[in-house]
């Protein structure tokens, strides 16, 4: 099992206070009334396809498996060429890949917009450029890759509205990106249902999962 890049250097900054391992709902920018995203033109008929970049793929998938009506979460690569979706060339930085998620949900049960609030305000920090916490290089930027035309029109839309109310404190660095999905390793997939001692995903990523269900309840499955 390879180490996330930069955990070493994560473990020395957490000493010294520097790395974040509260995330999201506890981090002093995040209001509680967090803005609603622009509403649906229609509910889409059958299963949709979201894909969100927002560093390390193990949170990503870890939070949104814990929203109802998403069917399933597959960690990926997006951003870049087939022939370079693996971890060990992703991991050079070099690929233009960003680690990513595809998400399956169904409209009738969570709309695309419900997604970005929780991608925004729970999974990663949107104002972190080419990083999350920890993890540093463009592969572990801010991307939404938008599937349709709507789901283009509700993210930009969504941005403007979180930059005019000035949720964060700092610019959000969340870029709109084109390219196709690519499925990680069989490893990395549920990697925190399988590892649920793992030392990353309980600084990093279990506090996320704590915050959903925390802030809304409504929305969190077990």
């Amino acid at each position: 099992m390879p180490i996330r890049p930069a955990y070493l250097a994560a473990l020395s900054l957490a000493v010294l206070g520097v790395a974040g391992g509260t995330l999201s709902a506890a981090r002093p920018d995040v209001p509680a009334n967090f803005p609603e995203p622009p509403a649906r033109k229609a509910i889409p008929a059958g299963n949709q396809v979201a894909v969100l970049a927002g560093g390390c793929f193990w949170g990503m998938e870890g939070v949104f498996e814990h929203v109802k009506g998403v069917q399933s979460v597959v960690s990926g690569y997006a951003g870049g060429a087939k022939a370079d979706a693996t971890y060990s060339k992703v991991s050079t930085e070099t690929t233009g890949h960003a680690e990513a998620v595809r998400i399956v949900y169904d409209p009738a049960k969570v709309s695309y917009g419900t997604l970005l609030k929780i991608y925004f305000s729970i999974a990663h920090d949107p104002t972190q450029v080419n990083r999350q916490f920890p993890d540093t290089g463009p592969s572990y930027r801010s991307a939404i890759f938008p599937q349709t035309a709507e789901q283009r029109r509700i993210a930009i839309g969504y941005i403007a509205a979180l930059d005019k109310a000035d949720v964060f404190s700092k610019p959000i660095a969340t870029k709109l990106e084109a390219g196709s999905f690519f499925p990680a390793e069989a490893y990395h997939q549920d990697f925190m249902r399988k590892n649920p001692n793992n030392s990353y995903t309980s600084r990093y990523d279990k506090p996320k999962i704590a915050a959903l269900k925390k802030r809304y309840p409504a929305l969190f499955k077990g």
